[in-house]
């Protein structure tokens, strides 16, 4: 019993002197290993065997490593609740003051507010026409903070187009449309991303259409409308088309893959040559693009936000000669040959 009590002693010791750990189970250590040693010298000083010894030294040893194996593994196992948890979601950038204060009347008004306007910051639109109904609806779309917008146009500004294309200005003659737009854009707001595309978009842009959330078209030819249309209805995406001529302008929302016409139902086939002249033919008065368009950035506007009703199943026509606006139902044709055969089984829907 006098190893027992000899080694007892160490610990207690150990403990009332605050001996590190470690050198506490050093020192005990060396205690059994003198006293296994005293009986294998023929020395019974302190009781029992050396066999007895050696298993009690064995088993206090299996305990210890028992104990290091537990707390090794305590160590890099997580928590329940972050195990079962998936991985954090990174938050996403935070709103500057500036952005507060220049959103501020979209943030008051409850259809839109904050989560309507982080969607609209999100939102990735193309503006296809940077033309008289381009022009408001890049300003307008620029000033609501749309995140990402990509303007497409291969033509440049000229004289005549000052008349009702109010985002160019007259040193700017001979430009790109679409390079001279976005710059007037990002210096009306830097926290928008602008893109210039200088060119046309067609029918088998799909994956540059699929892109985007939202395409807002404002050519001037039907031919140019239809290719557009045609790679909005393959790509699943919602086109806002405006048209204007003259005095009178008309906006609808084009989208088949949400029981929407598309351009084909509404119009079957192309105007004969010589009934719908474009606009440099047929002339078209000066603030005509800037209501129309408007009204396009403000169906954009309600359709990121998922404010109000849109346009879909519907189209607008304002007269300004009379000063007048009217509506009119839209419906998917059975019989279209892009969208009444592949879409829900070829049934029209309002």
């Amino acid at each position: 019993m006098t190893g027992v009590w000899l080694l007892a002693a160490i610990a207690a010791g150990g403990w009332v002197f605050g001996l590190p750990r470690r050198w506490l189970l050093a020192v005990l250590a060396l205690a059994w290993a003198g006293i296994v040693l005293s009986h294998l010298a023929g020395i019974g000083l302190f009781g029992g065997s050396a066999r007895g010894w050696l298993v009690a030294g064995g088993l206090a040893a299996l305990i210890l490593a028992y104990r290091a194996g537990l707390s090794w593994l305590r160590a890099r196992a997580l928590p329940v609740d972050q195990a079962a948890s998936p991985p954090p979601v990174p938050a996403p950038p935070a709103v500057s003051d500036a952005e507060l204060d220049r959103y501020a009347r979209h943030l008051v008004l409850r259809e839109i507010g904050g989560p309507g306007q982080m969607r609209l910051r999100d939102a990735r639109v193309l503006v296809v026409g940077a033309g008289g109904l381009g022009a408001p609806v890049c300003l307008y779309l620029a000033a609501a903070g749309v995140g990402r917008i990509t303007v497409a146009d291969d033509d440049r500004v000229s004289l005549s187009n000052l008349q009702r294309q109010v985002i160019f200005r007259s040193d700017q003659q001979g430009q790109g449309k679409a390079q001279a737009a976005t710059a007037a854009m990002r210096a009306l707001n830097p926290h928008v991303q602008a893109t210039p595309l200088p060119r046309r978009i067609a029918a088998d842009d799909v994956e540059l259409v699929a892109e985007h959330d939202l395409v807002l078209d404002g050519t001037d030819s039907f031919a140019a409308r239809e290719a557009i249309n045609r790679a909005c209805v393959a790509a699943g995406v919602p086109l806002i088309a405006g048209a204007i001529a003259q005095w009178e302008g008309q906006v609808t929302i084009e989208d088949p893959a949400r029981g929407g016409p598309r351009l084909a139902c509404l119009f079957p086939t192309a105007p004969a040559p010589g009934l719908a002249p474009p606009c440099a033919e047929a002339g078209v008065i000066g603030p005509l693009p800037g209501v129309v368009g408007s009204l396009m950035a403000m169906e954009a506007v309600k359709h990121l936000t998922g404010a109000g009703q849109g346009l879909r199943g519907r189209m607008l026509i304002f007269d300004g000669l009379y000063g007048e606006s009217r509506m009119i139902g839209t419906a998917r044709r059975a019989d279209c040959p892009v969208c009444g055969s592949g879409l829900e089984g070829g049934a029209s829907a309002p």
